[in-house]
């Protein structure tokens, strides 16, 4: 049978019996969405392809151990281990992805506008200006789900494993920032018509 046509549970039965190559088959297959994950955390290729492999150390470890026992359930796992060592490297770095320090990072700067004429060029400044204001005026957490979300385009699963709160919590979070942010940008705007 070819490996293609196997199931992850074969070829990780197969690979622990000592069959190199079907291990080659699961990262093949598996490659493009762990290293995409772990990208999409990092914003860096070279430290994403550093973590993949250090996924796939564990893994092999950890099946060569005889400890694995996520039956059919290879995937999660995998992207279980790749996350956790994402968060392992902030933690070392001492930060958080994309959050790092908004007056550090302009998360506007990255946003590429075309056709514009001076005019609404200097509107759209103006206006990033405000937001990014309003947005710095957020508590904490809010604010770093809010940015994570919207500039880092993280998933609400992914935040929540980051923040390391319930997805439910982190999507108050949002619920909360946005409410915030309508607030304050209504009131700013009764401001300036009186």
């Amino acid at each position: 049978m070819k490996l293609q046509l196997k199931s992850d549970q074969d070829l990780i039965h197969q690979y622990i019996q000592g069959q190199e190559i079907c291990l080659e088959e699961l990262i093949r297959r598996h490659k493009s969405k762990i290293y995409t994950s772990i990208y999409l955390l990092v914003k860096d290729s070279y430290l994403a392809e550093d973590i993949f492999q250090d996924t796939f150390i564990k893994v092999i470890n950890t099946l060569k151990a005889g400890k694995y026992n996520e039956e059919g359930k290879f995937l999660p796992w995998v992207m279980r281990i790749a996350h956790n060592l994402v968060i392992d490297y902030f933690r070392k770095e001492k930060r958080t992805p994309v959050v790092t320090n908004v007056d550090g990072f302009d998360i506007f700067e990255v946003l590429q506008f075309n056709d514009e004429s001076m005019e609404d060029r200097m509107v759209r400044d103006q206006t990033h200006k405000d937001l990014k204001g309003l947005i710095h005026l957020l508590p904490s957490e809010q604010k770093e789900v809010l940015i994570m979300r919207h500039y880092g385009e993280l998933s609400f699963k992914e935040i929540a494993e980051i923040t390391e709160v319930s997805i439910n919590t982190a999507l108050g979070r949002m619920r909360y920032a946005l409410n915030n942010l309508r607030k304050m940008i209504l009131t700013k705007e009764l401001s300036l018509k009186n």
